[in-house]
């Protein structure tokens, strides 16, 4: 535990030992993924996919081990129990910093299957870390805004192609698609300038996740719903890595596949997209009064021990 030096030198042993960490396996990821290229059979997809999984949950355990090192953090978690790694998982969570990203590995490295997450196209060129994604076969999304399909009709439905051909990959083996439904992170402003109905939470974009349904339903055993709530405020990652997150609670709900939405076109058919919208409206609300709970539990004040 190095977490009583200085703040400074916390964080830049932290950034090394992950900078050493991605160095270490991105390399042996990329050399089993451009085999996989070279050779695009399923025989040898079936072969190679596992190793690739293997190596990314090493990679996770390493920036597992690095956090234990340098972080002094209390962590409240539920309902990780019983979880199975050899099942297919539809992963969800609320999303407020880039730390969220680490939490959730940490905890459910190895639990599930790995994380596999929809991710805004440009961060394919983010050196090195963009290919270790297109490596792990993470789609890559544009979420073009209303507007530019207006001007530029053919990209209409480009990101429903995407998530539909990376979930059919995915059913080859057991895989956990991981949706930030608000599909960026919380900030004040953003909340304000989308006048949310919920306290704190963003409105909730559920293309991604009906498409994976649609695309997969038969295969998810169940849907993880996480709540994540920081009680000294959500960090920025270079705090994370200075060791100033104290405090993270942690909660995961396993829900049932609603099955009256496995089958249905989301884009095209305004009945459907309506019965989806108010089962995730529902679900974001139970979210928001179990995030104000927590953060209420959190300011209490602790009893002195007997």
């Amino acid at each position: 535990m190095l977490n009583f030096l200085p703040g400074p030198l916390v964080g830049l042993i932290a950034s090394l030992l992950m900078v050493l960490n991605v160095l270490f396996w991105v390399p042996v990821l990329l050399f089993f993924a451009a085999l996989k290229l070279v050779l695009p059979f399923k025989r040898v997809r079936l072969l190679i996919d596992p190793i690739l999984l293997w190596i990314a949950e090493r990679w996770i355990s390493g920036n597992s081990g690095w956090m234990n090192l340098t972080q002094r953090t209390t962590w409240d978690v539920q309902g990780i129990d019983g979880l199975n790694p050899r099942n297919w998982y539809l992963v969800n969570s609320n999303h407020q910093s880039w730390v969220d990203i680490l939490v959730l590995q940490h905890l459910l490295n190895r639990r599930i299957p790995l994380l596999k997450f929809f991710i805004k196209h440009e961060l394919i060129w983010v050196p090195i870390m963009g290919l270790a994604w297109w490596a792990l076969e993470f789609p890559f999304m544009r979420r073009h805004s209303e507007d530019y399909l207006k001007k530029h009709p053919e990209m209409r439905g480009k990101d429903q192609e995407t998530t539909r051909k990376a979930c059919e990959k995915y059913a080859l083996i057991p895989t956990s698609v991981m949706n930030f439904l608000e599909g960026t992170r919380f900030t004040q402003a953003k909340h304000d300038r989308q006048q949310s109905p919920y306290q704190h939470l963003l409105k909730p974009k559920a293309g991604g996740m009906a498409l994976a349904l649609n695309a997969m339903g038969d295969k998810f055993r169940a849907i993880l719903d996480v709540t994540i709530v920081y009680p000294d405020g959500a960090p920025a990652f270079w705090d994370f890595l200075k060791g100033k997150m104290h405090r993270v609670v942690v909660r995961v709900r396993s829900l049932p596949v609603p099955q009256h939405l496995l089958t249905g076109n989301y884009a095209e058919d305004p009945a459907f997209r309506e019965a989806f919208a108010q089962w995730v409206q529902q679900l974001w609300r139970e979210k928001d009064a179990q995030i104000g709970m927590l953060l209420e539990a959190a300011r209490k004040p602790r009893s002195p021990a007997a």
